[in-house]
């Protein structure tokens, strides 16, 4: 094994699609608790795009190279890894960075071995989406059986993660917003959801409010950011749960903005980055997918939709494919 590896790196630090190119970098050395995997797989997600537009807060701890979501086999350990691992194991895990590569170092603690059942490319899709759904919707939204949840981007990748988590944990109602039929019908008929929004051709704040006889829903899940601010207070009930991932449409409010809602309906308002959060935390969250997710995947009952599966050297071809806004599900590459 040479010292050498392939691995996906940007031109000039930071630019648009096609300034994505192969390249031979230092293969990383595994230190503490840490292991080196083989890639065999890796999962695109929106984070990978504005990283490398450079509009991303990327951890001091992370590589420069992208990717934080990956499947491969064990080939060798620091010098303290977790036990209940070894060298051989086919495993999926989390990482601050570096899984475009043939390569990766990453925590122990961060790995899950790969049931037999899944593929590569599927084990490939888990770690981010669920884990960022579980945490969005259970530690931040505090949902619960019996609540009504709204999943915007209803067709991405977490969303789909957290309409079937929320079906299995017995929802009230679950209602989305995607921008086209194609894609409410897909979370409606295949995922479960109760009812879909199309952003382009309704007015979903308002739809919502009808669905729910004026209530609102309990808990809104968030990535779009300011298009979205009034419309959430607008759609939140009383005592509602607004988190919010990403901020897909900017960050600067427009004047007019009425956060009166706040006050009349008691709404918190929370934002997260699990990618920000420290190692024992991140280790918690896959504990917890360990031990309530696992299971679902192995008997079929939680469903990995992958949209397309790129070769490695396709990499300007998949992220311009996740910059159309027409997927449903995982895009991933195989090493």
């Amino acid at each position: 094994m040479g010292d050498k590896m392939r691995a996906i790196d940007i031109k000039n630090g930071k630019g648009d699609a096609d300034s994505l190119f192969v390249t031979e970098i230092p293969r990383p050395q595994p230190k503490d608790t840490e292991a080196l995997i083989k890639v065999k797989a890796f999962g695109l997600n929106r984070m990978d795009l504005l990283q490398r537009e450079g509009k991303y807060p990327v951890p001091p701890q992370a590589s420069k190279i992208l990717g934080v979501e990956f499947s491969g086999i064990i080939e060798s350990f620091g010098k303290t890894p977790e036990s209940g691992f070894k060298i051989g194991d086919e495993v999926f895990g989390l990482a601050y960075g570096g899984a475009y590569a043939e390569y990766i170092a990453v925590s122990t603690h961060m790995l899950v071995h790969k049931p037999k059942e899944l593929s590569w490319e599927q084990a490939a899709g888990i770690p981010e989406t669920w884990i960022t759904a579980s945490q969005a919707m259970y530690l931040i939204g505090e949902f619960g059986p019996g609540k009504t949840i709204l999943w915007h981007a209803g067709a991405s990748s977490v969303s789909i993660a957290g309409i079937q988590l929320s079906k299995t944990d017995k929802a009230s109602a679950i209602y989305v917003t995607a921008g086209s039929q194609e894609k409410i019908d897909f979370c409606v008929e295949e995922l479960g959801a109760t009812a879909g929004f199309n952003y382009h051709t309704q007015d979903w704040s308002k739809e919502v409010e009808k669905a729910t006889g004026g209530k609102g829903v309990d808990v809104i899940i968030d990535f779009v950011g300011q298009n979205y601010f009034q419309g959430n207070l607008d759609a939140a009930a009383r005592d509602g749960r607004i988190v919010n991932l990403g901020a897909m449409s900017g960050t600067k409010l427009p004047a007019g903005v009425d956060i009166g809602a706040f006050v009349r309906k008691r709404l918190r308002f929370e934002g997260s980055s699990l990618r920000s959060r420290d190692e024992d935390y991140q280790g918690k969250l896959r504990n917890t997918l360990v031990e309530h997710a696992l299971p679902k995947f192995k008997d079929g009952s939680f469903k990995i939709f992958v949209e397309k599966v790129f070769p490695f050297e396709r990499i300007v071809d998949a992220h311009k494919l996740m910059e159309s806004n027409k997927t449903k599900g995982k895009i991933i590459c195989i090493v």
